[in-house]
């Protein structure tokens, strides 16, 4: 998913429709706001930025990303009417990977997109498996689990558990199913092994517990999109 922080409606409708079309998926916001409220439900796999903006600039937004342990190695393109060599070196010393001043032609956009995803996906494979919902975030590569941004442990179990069920988000996982992928086909214990272990599991995600849902004579799952 890439985020697009322009206020500029037609700028941002038009870099948002371009990226669609190419088969990348792309959400546009107008005010900071409801950016930072987006990266709560999921985090971007790269951020196109403005710097004249409402509420705070885009240099702003630029050091809190790279502030935050969730979303420091988030890829980001920053994107203005400014031109100078002084603005672009701001940017750059600030921690963008890019920098593209307007006016811009799309393709240019599309591609330096697309190198930088592709770059950013070389350099940092362990990125790749992130999953992120409101105040929880699991990196599955990592082995690491974070509630309100502070680390919780998880046995290996519990913690392929919670990564097998944000995989197949929004789905019924039924018991058979859990024990089968996280156990293994000739596992031979009950399933209420299952039933234990989502219950540790909640107690340790603490709020986050809740995202567990029980569905009544089936499983379990974890509602909504990533």
């Amino acid at each position: 998913m890439i985020y697009l922080v322009e206020d500029d409606n037609s700028i941002r409708e038009l870099v948002a429709y371009t990226l669609q079309s190419a088969g990348l998926e792309a959400e546009g916001f107008e005010r900071p706001s409801l950016f930072w409220e987006a990266c709560k439900k999921q985090l971007p796999d790269l951020v196109l930025l403005d710097i004249m903006l409402p509420e705070e600039d885009g240099l702003q937004i630029l050091q809190k990303l790279r502030q935050s342990s969730v979303t420091k190695n988030v890829p980001v393109i920053m994107l203005t009417a400014k031109g100078s060599e002084y603005d672009k070196v701001m940017g750059l010393d600030s921690g963008a990977d890019d920098y593209v001043a307007k006016p811009f032609g799309m393709m240019e956009l599309l591609s330096r997109v697309k190198a930088l995803l592709r770059r950013t996906a070389e350099l940092r494979p362990a990125q790749q498996e992130v999953y992120s919902m409101e105040q929880l975030v699991v990196n599955k590569a990592r082995h690491e689990v974070l509630v309100e941004n502070q680390p919780v442990v998880l046995t290996r179990k519990e913690f392929d558990m919670l990564c097998y069920l944000l995989e197949n988000r929004g789905m019924v996982l039924t018991r058979d199913q859990l024990l089968n992928h996280i156990w293994g086909y000739d596992f031979d214990g009950e399933n209420r092994t299952v039933d234990v272990h989502i219950r540790t599991l909640r107690q340790k995600l603490g709020v986050c517990g809740s995202y567990i849902e029980t569905v009544r004579g089936i499983g379990y799952k974890i509602g909504g999109r990533l």
